[in-house]
């Protein structure tokens, strides 16, 4: 009964002031809608690399040329890598058991031309066993053959967004683009695969064969003269296999690298799960990162809302000294400015969550160049919100309500 005593004095006293309180409230209100929008953006893109990692399958295994002076993330590549790799070592790898398929892969941006119309796509230039390395299929045409890599044939095919850019509604099978001034011509256009890594559409993805990318777009040697390849994508047999795959591999580059035994790789050999592990990592400390800073303005809203308190307190002196005199106690004075403090701040925070989660939504439904990231309040979201609020407008009003306890009677009656 004394609860809802209170409760209502301090629901009075805060629409006594509406305006103030509506002012105090905002810290709060902008702090914890900026941490639930962060960390769901945070948690939806998380969510969507991972979706497009598991899409390329659990048994791949990925060989990266790599800095031997570099330890680059967790076994990736670092930037900027002299190149290492070779079509012949696609070539033996595909000869170590429980290899299903080998795709060397390299790839750059380029603009694809046709007529007036211009696209810019990653171009990739791989072998036949790209569309199982990448688990891509083709919607119309097909897929360039081992006799186009060996002829180093001037041919193409288009990321469903490129030809529905460059072509509209027209067919684009047997059209010819234009790519470095150089003239090659559509076989097959792959089937939309959704989602995007860092900021690039895989519908803006192109592959030509691996030859003709290598002789008529972008040479690239290795320090022995031979013509280079980035990486090499290896399909296993299954899941159980990798680990004995991915030994087999090492060893086979170390013999054919003449690396010596005291020296580091100059490839790196990752498995999916690896890959998925960094950017999941990676991801998590953005987002932790972003709601640090997001969380700052929780702080503010705290001192607001202690400023604000005092402020109370020393409005309603009398009032305290009055209540006092009629034998109100110390926890009485206490608790009535620690529950007004913590509605303040559980309002605020309420109102936070409440435009957090709409932002949420609202950039759930935005198409961030071919990714839509799905940002979800999860119900822990909300609980630390809510609890956080509370907490910061106990604390904030700690100090305030103790000084308003502490008042003499007969002092606070004379004052002012």
């Amino acid at each position: 009964m004394k609860f809802f005593a209170f409760f209502n004095m301090a629901l009075r006293s805060i629409l006594a002031n509406k305006l103030r309180s509506a002012l105090t409230m905002l810290g709060i209100v902008i702090g914890v809608g900026a941490v639930i929008t962060l960390v769901s953006v945070g948690r939806g893109a998380q969510a969507s690399v991972t979706d497009i990692y598991k899409g390329l399958g659990t048994n791949v295994l990925f060989v990266q040329a790599r800095n031997p002076e570099a330890p680059g993330l967790a076994g990736l590549s670092p930037a900027f890598t002299f190149p290492t790799l070779t079509l012949a070592d696609s070539r033996a790898i595909a000869e170590v058991p429980g290899v299903t398929s080998v795709a060397p892969t390299s790839e750059n941006f380029v603009d694809v031309s046709f007529g007036d119309q211009t696209k810019l796509s990653v171009i990739h230039g791989s072998t036949p066993a790209y569309l199982e390395a990448f688990n891509n299929t083709v919607g119309s045409g097909q897929f360039f053959t081992d006799r186009d890599v060996f002829r180093r044939d001037s041919v193409i095919v288009l990321g469903s967004a490129v030809a529905q850019d460059l072509f509209g509604s027209r067919d684009p099978i047997g059209q010819m683009v234009k790519i470095k001034g150089k003239n090659f011509t559509v076989i097959g256009v792959l089937a939309p695969k959704g989602g995007a890594l860092f900021g690039i559409s895989l519908d803006d993805m192109s592959i030509v064969p691996i030859t003709t990318y290598q002789t008529k777009l972008f040479a690239q040697r290795t320090a022995a003269g031979e013509d280079a390849v980035q990486s090499i994508a290896i399909q296993v047999v299954n899941s159980s296999s990798l680990t004995s795959v991915q030994e087999e591999v090492q060893s086979l580059l170390r013999k054919r690298h003449r690396i010596q035994p005291d020296k580091k790789d100059d490839f790196a050999v990752v498995s999916q799960q690896q890959v998925l592990g960094v950017f999941e990592q990676i991801t998590g400390i953005f987002t932790l990162f972003l709601a640090s800073i997001a969380s700052i303005s929780l702080l503010v809203g705290s001192i607001g809302i202690m400023n604000i308190m005092l402020v109370s307190v020393t409005e309603r002196t009398r009032e305290i000294g009055l209540r006092k005199a009629i034998g109100a106690k110390r926890r009485d004075i206490l608790f009535q400015f620690l529950l007004e403090a913590a509605m303040l701040s559980l309002v605020g925070g309420g109102i936070g969550m409440t435009g957090g989660w709409l932002i949420s939504e609202l950039i759930s439904r935005i198409d961030f160049g071919g990714t839509v990231i799905h940002a979800t309040v999860s119900p822990d979201i909300v609980i630390l919100s809510i609890s956080v609020s509370v907490f910061i407008g106990i604390a904030s009003g700690m100090y305030p309500a103790l000084r308003a306890a502490r008042l003499n009677p007969i002092q606070a009656l004379r004052y002012g």
